[in-house]
């Protein structure tokens, strides 16, 4: 019931940006929690960024300075903007939301993932 839709992915050169949206769409009450994450070829998934409801960030190593994560509270969305990609940063992105399912309870959903891919 509970649906989360991504966009934004896509080829780009090194150097170059892109920004990938996550909606999610359903009966949800509000985010406690959203994130991104990655899963290149032959690799584990691994954490890119998050931000919390109260608008709190983080981000791996990897990605500090280059990549920004925003949410919109009122459209249920987290975007990601990538600039300055490196090769290695090319994997499938996949959003992830804790959400609030009603006053004592969440959920954990994620997104069918989207491709980067970062070539010259």
């Amino acid at each position: 019931q509970v649906q989360l839709v991504e966009s934004g992915g896509g080829l780009v050169q090194p150097g170059g940006s892109l920004r990938l949206s996550c909606a999610a769409s359903g009966s949800i009450f509000g985010f406690r929690h959203m994130a991104w994450y990655r899963q290149a070829p032959g690799e584990q998934r691994e954490f890119v960024a998050s931000i919390t409801g109260g608008g709190t960030t983080n981000y791996a190593d990897s990605v500090k300075g280059r990549f920004t994560i925003s949410s919109d509270n009122a459209k249920n969305s987290v975007y990601l903007q990538m600039n300055s990609l490196k090769p290695e940063d090319t994997a499938v992105y996949y959003c992830n939301i804790e959400a609030r399912t009603g006053l004592l309870s969440t959920g954990n959903y994620w997104g069918q993932g989207t491709q980067v891919a970062v070539s010259s």
